[in-house]
């Protein structure tokens, strides 16, 4: 009994894993898939509208490193007043990072520069967001950019 019970056991693996095979013809294909709703400064300004004013957001380098000096760049289509911007994780707490900004000269409160460096995260995948804060004829607006660390 035990002779014919190892045989049918045998039989079993021989049959059904005889067809696993290492060098399987499958191929794996990867992709790299672009999340649209995050800036992609590679090609430029972000741009969103609000309330039918346009705002600009440009952060170089474009790829938008962990741990390195960041130049941001805000533009709106009017001037505006008492504008805040703060950067934050989209996803996961990594603290509150204030971005100092100050109108460009002749710029009639329509453009911002500041800088802003912000930690690396452990995961391969770090959503930023930049909210924004400013005033419009006295009527305070809010919104935000999304945008991938070391998106290389």
């Amino acid at each position: 009994m035990r002779f014919l019970t190892k045989l049918l056991v045998g039989c079993f693996f021989i049959v059904y894993l005889g067809g696993c095979n290492p060098q399987s013809n499958t191929k794996t294909v990867t992709t790299d898939v672009i999340d649209s709703s995050l800036c992609q400064f590679q090609q430029g300004e972000c741009k969103l509208n609000v309330n039918g004013v346009e705002l600009g957001l440009m952060i170089n380098p474009v790829f938008t490193p962990s741990e390195k000096p960041l130049s941001i760049d805000l533009h709106f289509s009017i001037p505006v007043t008492d504008v805040k911007m703060r950067i934050e994780g989209r996803d996961m707490f990594m603290g509150v990072i204030p971005v100092n900004l100050t109108a460009e000269k002749n710029s009639n409160n329509s453009h911002f520069k500041g800088s802003a460096i912000y930690g690396s995260c452990s995961s391969n995948y770090m959503v930023w967001r930049a909210l924004i804060n400013y005033v419009v004829d006295g009527e305070p607006q809010s919104t935000w950019f999304d945008f991938l660390a070391d998106n290389k």
